[in-house]
């Protein structure tokens, strides 16, 4: 009996999986994290034997060539990625024996040039298959991510990719991919958390459409991604080390200021709501309740030193594992405890409101309404009159944003926060719209799609 255990990895949007027989595990796209893993195969009392990636990732690092290093384990890429470090390299039909269990290797390039899936047998059927960035819950991975010269020729390759798993697979397999979850991998987000290729041939866009309409509908509707991606495949590529996750180096009031000065990043994780009630002034606030990661390595110049304060040790280590998947290994300090602690000045502090608040505010002064959100989000409606800076701009776009008051919204809360605290630190006065977005037109505030 073969039992197949996801990892999940809400933040980025991930899955990893464990599978086993009860004695032998094989592992597919590990995060970098591995101690997960490891923990994982330590209560199920089995042994890893063999790794397997999809793609060359490029929204994390992966954790499987250390893991494979640590364990002697087997590590199986594409033979065709041009990795520098030595793998088990696999092609289009090949089948590894895992114990009782075996996988059968499936080209299904789209997200990637060289993206495998894996269909996973217990002897007598395929019971499921590891999709990686191909067939999705509901969608499919992104085929843009390796620039726009190859764009066309990749959808195209995802659609064929779709089909030749509804195809070869049993209606009753399950679809495992890695991304769907909230990871700008993916091309649409998944609504499900489990799926089948039954399921999937019912009720997926890339096997009920046209070919034509499925391509111009998901081209149309992708949306930039994070900066931080341009790293992670020249990372993965390498063979990265497995992560040192040891305590940062304490930053005293002292320390911060002169790195706040120095123009490093010191990023508060508390949550939104007692960050502007009171914060280190200059400090950027990434709530580890949301896309932490994901938003910190998308803003941040790649290389500044980056120190982290938190309410306790535990959620300092906890964003530090964050940001270890994606490739930023050693935090500069941290510091735990509370605001007043981390400095010898006022606290800063700024004011948080609703759409319904600032319905009032208009009828009584002007103010700059900010929206945030992406391109696709404020196309599909936004305020009238408002400013429209997506917050991964929002650094190299101060100058656009104009003069005055500047309440500043997003679709829910979190990504407002974020771009709050860098307007203050940059000497705007600023109100935080903590509020759904859906909340906007029936406050009475006029929508407008042009």
């Amino acid at each position: 009996m073969i039992e197949i255990i996801p990892i999940d990895t809400p933040s980025l949007g991930d899955r990893s999986y464990v599978a086993h027989d009860g004695t032998v595990a094989l592992v597919v796209d590990p995060q970098r994290d591995i101690d997960r893993v490891l923990k994982v195969t330590e209560e199920a009392g089995v042994r890893i034997t063999h790794i397997f990636e999809t793609h060359i990732h490029n929204d994390y690092v992966t954790g499987g060539y250390a893991l494979a290093q640590q364990l002697g384990a087997a590590y199986h890429v594409n033979a065709d990625d041009p990795v520098s470090f030595e793998r088990v390299g696999v092609r289009d039909g090949d089948v590894i024996a895992v114990g009782e269990m075996s996988v059968r290797v499936i080209a299904t390039p789209g997200h990637t040039f060289t993206h495998l899936s894996y269909a996973l047998s217990d002897g007598t059927e395929e019971v499921g298959v590891f999709t990686g960035g191909s067939l999705l819950f509901g969608s499919t991975g992104r085929p843009d991510l390796l620039g726009p010269d190859h764009t066309d020729a990749l959808v195209h390759h995802q659609y064929a990719s779709a089909h030749r798993l509804a195809d070869e697979l049993p209606d009753a397999a399950r679809v495992l991919p890695t991304h769907g979850f909230g990871s700008f991998c993916s091309a649409t987000q998944a609504s499900a958390d489990r799926s089948t290729i039954g399921i999937e041939k019912a009720e997926n866009p890339a096997l009920t459409q046209s070919e034509e309409d499925w391509v111009a509908d998901l081209l149309e509707g992708l949306d930039k991604w994070p900066a931080y991606y341009a790293h992670m495949a020249p990372a993965n590529s390498a063979g990265p080390d497995a992560p040192d996750l040891s305590a940062p180096e304490p930053a005293d009031a002292a320390t911060l200021r002169r790195r706040i000065e120095a123009g490093e990043w010191v990023v508060d994780v508390r949550n939104r709501v007692a960050f502007a009630a009171g914060h280190v002034p200059g400090t950027f606030n990434a709530g580890l309740e949301g896309q932490f990661a994901t938003y910190v390595g998308w803003l941040i110049p790649w290389g500044t030193p980056l120190t982290i304060l938190a309410n306790t040790p535990e959620e300092v280590a906890e964003a530090q594992r964050e940001l270890v998947r994606i490739g930023i290994d050693r935090l500069a300090g941290g510091a735990s405890g509370r605001p007043e602690d981390w400095t010898d000045a006022p606290l800063a502090s700024y004011p948080r409101a609703t759409f319904a608040d600032l319905r009032d505010v208009r009828h009584h002064r002007e103010v700059v309404v900010l929206d945030t959100r992406r391109r696709l989000e404020w196309e599909d409606g936004h305020i009238e009159g408002a400013t429209h800076v997506p917050l991964h701009d929002l650094l190299h776009a101060l100058d656009q944003v104009p003069d005055g008051e500047v309440w500043v919204h997003c679709a829910g809360g979190y990504r407002a926060a974020l771009a709050a605290s860098i307007l203050l630190a940059h000497g705007r006065t600023v109100v935080h719209v903590d509020d759904s977005f859906a909340n906007a037109g029936p406050a009475g505030l006029p929508i407008s799609t042009s």
